[in-house]
This record gives structure tokens, sequence and C-alpha cells, in this order.
């Protein structure tokens, strides 16, 4: 994403552009919450799976209020993101979702799949009183806090690129490639959430044994289920625990899947990592590809991961002082920074691209 916003001079847009730019943003956020309620509800689904329908069909097949269905269906429609079928009566439309929308709202293969991104937006809805409390007194909101919709939401956002592009991109890495590939390679993942990401790193290389540390109890719950569901629990080992007080050593290679940003100590955690590896075995952080340096004419992507550190990651990090309080938005020169702080003496970005909203970093 590139399109950028043009940022206002001292005088700032007209009353009627600026009226435009937050009217924008409104309905942008009633179509997010009305996307929640599609995914969460199994509407979607139900109209992928079993075809165009009614309200009153709809809300039989989901287990959900008719009337409720109805004013969501029209609403979808009046957005554009459902079609309706023209020659289904006025009175009883039948409402259809339209096949470009199915991989992004629907399966959770696709590398387009959004849906549970407007399930960890949503999340923040009940910490809003508490977030207003951490912006005045510089406290936090914990993952704890936002529950179930913030974890599921972004594992299952991630994990197509899990699955369909990590081994890709990790042997277009040769030196990386080769440790991952030896016979017994140990390997390590640091916050590894819904398990996703050691779940295709053990599908990508099957002669190495993986081992996993997470601080979030019903994340390593979550992970150990898609594990066991995998057949992979004679390869991998999820702990809970903080990764600031890893033990154990000789790690062939160790990965950091976009948590770095999160952790309120990470030169602590890098530290560990550093001393847990075997000597030259590299850390390899994928965090967000977010530009180089503050500017406010940002691009889409930028947005997006300010908006992301506003409402989940900074008030997640400054959760557990004392904290770094990186945020989402933490450039390169800050890993760079935290790495040397923790030993390593080289952060080189790594050859991959095209790899959603992420960047990977060597440690070494």
């Amino acid at each position: 994403m590139t399109t950028t916003n043009p940022a206002p001079d001292a005088a700032g847009a007209p009353p009627e552009s600026a009226a435009d730019r937050v009217l924008g943003a409104i309905l942008g956020g009633m179509d997010l919450l009305a996307i929640y309620l599609g995914d969460r509800l199994g509407y979607y689904r139900s109209l992928a799976d079993d075809g165009p329908a009614t309200a009153s069909q709809l809300a039989v097949r989901t287990g959900t209020d008719a009337r409720y269905t109805r004013e969501w269906l029209e609403q979808q429609a009046v957005t554009s993101l459902l079609a309706v079928d023209p020659s289904s009566s006025p009175d009883d439309p039948v409402f259809l979702l339209p096949d470009g929308f199915r991989a992004v709202l629907t399966d959770g293969s696709s590398l387009d799949y959004l849906a549970p991104v407007a399930r960890l937006v949503a999340s923040v809805g009940p910490a809003l009183p508490d977030l207003l409390e951490a912006y005045r007194h510089g406290t936090g909101v914990s993952w704890d806090d936002l529950g179930d919709d913030a974890r599921t939401g972004q594992a299952d956002a991630n994990r197509p690129w899990y699955e369909h592009r990590l081994a890709d991109a990790l042997a277009s890495v040769p030196d990386v490639h080769a440790r991952l590939g030896r016979p017994g390679a140990r390997v390590l993942d640091v916050g590894f959430g819904g398990g996703w990401s050691t779940i295709a790193l053990a599908r990508a290389y099957p002669d190495a044994t993986f081992t996993g540390i997470d601080i979030d109890a019903p994340s390593v719950a979550m992970a150990r289920e898609h594990v066991a569901a995998a057949g992979l629990e004679d390869r991998i080992t999820l702990m809970h625990g903080d990764a600031g007080s890893l033990e154990g050593h000789g790690y062939d290679a160790a990965f950091a899947f976009e948590c770095v940003h999160d952790m309120p100590r990470p030169v602590e955690v890098l530290s560990a990592v550093r001393r847990a590896l075997a000597p030259g075995a590299p850390l390899v952080v994928m965090d967000e590809a977010v530009a180089d340096a503050f500017a406010p004419d940002g691009d889409e992507l930028e947005r997006l991961m300010y908006g992301f550190s506003l409402f989940v990651c900074l008030p997640d990090g400054l959760s557990s002082p004392p904290s770094a309080g990186t945020g989402t938005v933490m450039r390169a020169s800050t890993l760079a920074a935290y790495g040397r702080e923790a030993g390593f003496t080289t952060c080189e970005t790594l050859p991959i691209e095209d790899f959603g909203f992420w960047r990977f970093y060597r440690l070494a």
C-alpha cells in the first residue's frame, strides 16, 4: 500500500474537505464493526458455504434473530459488501456474497483474508475506558485485557502468510536455510502466539526440532491445540514464560515473528535469545515494514500500524513496567539499537519481499 494523505498546511483543509475526511473515517469504522458481526455470527460463512439467502433463511442457518439479520444484510448491501439477487422480491430480497469478497471475508487459507483484522480492532471496544485511563496516567492495557478476539484475530490473519509463504521466504536466504535444514537442528520461536509460525517452520524443516516460548497463557493453550491437530507434538515443544528468563543454549537459529515491538523489555529478551544461540547462529526478526523515519504524509501501511500502536501494541507494551514503550511503529534503527545493546553486532535487512505488511531482519 502506497497511498498517502497530503499533509495539511498550517491553515488546514477547508471545513468541507475536513468534514469529508472525518465522515469517511466514520463510515469505515461502521463498516468494520459490521464486518465483525458478520464474521463472528457466521453470516459470511453461511453465505459462502450454503449460498444466497433471505434474511429469515440466513437467521435460521446461523441461529440468529431475523430482524437483526435483515438490518445487517441491508447495511452490507448498501455499503457494497453484499449483492442482491435482482430477480428476488423487493419485499424479501435474496442476498449473496460476491466472489471477490469470499477470500477476503471467509477463506482462512487465503493471503487476502482480512476478516480477522476486524476482529482484532473490534476487541478494543470493551477496553476503551481502560485505554482512556492508560493515556491519562501512563498505564497499560494488555493482550489479556483485550481477550480472545484479539488473540484469534491476529493469529488467523497471520496464519496464511506462514503457511503459504514462510518456507519459500526462508529458502531464499541460503545460510539461514542451510542451518534450518541440518539434521537435528534445534530452533527457537519466541512469541509464537497461535503457533502457526512454529508449525510452518516444522513442516518446512522436518529434520529439526522446535521450542517456543510465549508470555500469554491463553495463546500457549491455543497454540498447543493447533500443534496437536497438526500432528507435530513430537517435534514442537511450547512453553509458557517470559522469554527474558529463557534458559537453554546451543540453538541453531531463533525467530521472533511480529512480537519484538510488543515487548516491554526487548533488550532483556534479545539478550536472553543471544545467550541461547550457538556461536554464529542468527536471530531472525519479522516485524512491521514501516518507513525508516516519521513523516506526516505517511502511506496506508504507516497509518495502519499507527492505528494498531494506539490501541493495541503500545498499551500492551506499557502494561508491564518498566517498559521501553516501543509500539507497533518500530523503525529499523530502533531494532538495530536494541540488538546492539543486547550484544548482537549486526542487524541486516533480509532480501525477502512481498511478504504482507512485514520485513525480515537478521541479528547476529
